[in-house]
């Protein structure tokens, strides 16, 4: 079981211990897709939802939830990120999103980039479920991640 970072000898699930790495610029780019019927689509892109601003309120939720990342998702270290950026963009049947996370750090910042991206996805979808409960949220991935020991990786399947 020692292959497996987030399990010592025993099996027990423990945090990493990052302490002794070095500090590198560190960024990731995640990004995912809900869709819905073209009156949802047609409403939030027009801002004619009656809880409000889709698209505000659903970057504020992402960006918030990058940086409570570590109380959400178990073993993960809480991180002074230097920078977020939430990117959504809303189409005929649907809204994309993409966030980008930064941090010069020990550890890198793929699953605050990835919990952005669904906070925010999860947040259109409430925003809008009166007008359509059959929204589908998927498409939740990785783009790519750079700095840290293994270095810079891309996602090259879509």
């Amino acid at each position: 079981m020692s292959d497996l970072t987030h399990l010592d000898e025993s099996g027990a699930a423990r945090m990493v211990d990052v302490g002794t790495k070095a500090e590198t610029q560190r960024e990731a780019v995640a990004t995912g897709r809900i869709a819905m019927s073209a009156e949802a689509a047609a409403a939030i892109r027009d801002g004619l939802v009656r809880k409000g601003d889709v698209l505000s309120v659903a970057r504020v939720a992402g960006i918030m939830a990058a940086k409570k990342t570590s109380d959400l998702i178990p073993l993960c270290h809480p991180l002074a990120l230097t920078k977020i950026t939430l990117d959504l963009v809303p189409d005929a049947t649907g809204v994309t999103a993409t966030a980008s996370v930064a941090l010069t750090g020990r550890t890198g910042v793929e699953m605050e980039a990835l919990t952005a991206v669904s906070v925010a996805l999860l947040t259109v979808y409430d925003m809008a479920k009166a007008i359509d409960k059959a929204m589908t949220i998927g498409d939740i991935r990785l783009v790519s991640k750079t700095g840290g020991k293994s270095g810079d990786w891309v996602n090259r399947e879509g």
